[in-house]
């Protein structure tokens, strides 16, 4: 083999090696890049998730105090009934 076919054939590893390293560079980038985006996902989630936690807790107390406030008219609406039915009852209604 001449000199020049060795080198030539050099020349055509290094190109293939270079061309192997730079496919993996890529390849590494692109998964760093999924990881960065699946990490910034997470942080998007886990905020969100905690604005809708403090939401749900938010609703859960006025929930609670609209059901205080039924119950409050369903006693007060039925103590008026029985204050017009014994009215009605005194008078032959």
């Amino acid at each position: 083999m001449s000199e020049n076919a060795r080198v030539e054939a050099a020349l055509g590893r290094l190109d293939r090696a270079i061309e192997t390293l730079s496919q993996s560079v890529d390849k590494r980038q692109t998964r760093e890049l999924s990881v960065k985006a699946l990490q910034d996902d997470l942080q998007r989630l886990t905020q969100e998730r905690s604005e809708l936690t403090g939401s749900l807790e938010k609703q859960k107390k006025r929930t609670e105090k609209l059901e205080g406030a039924s119950e409050e008219v369903s006693r007060r609406l039925g103590a008026a009934m029985e204050s017009v039915r014994a009215v009605l009852d005194r008078h032959g209604g």
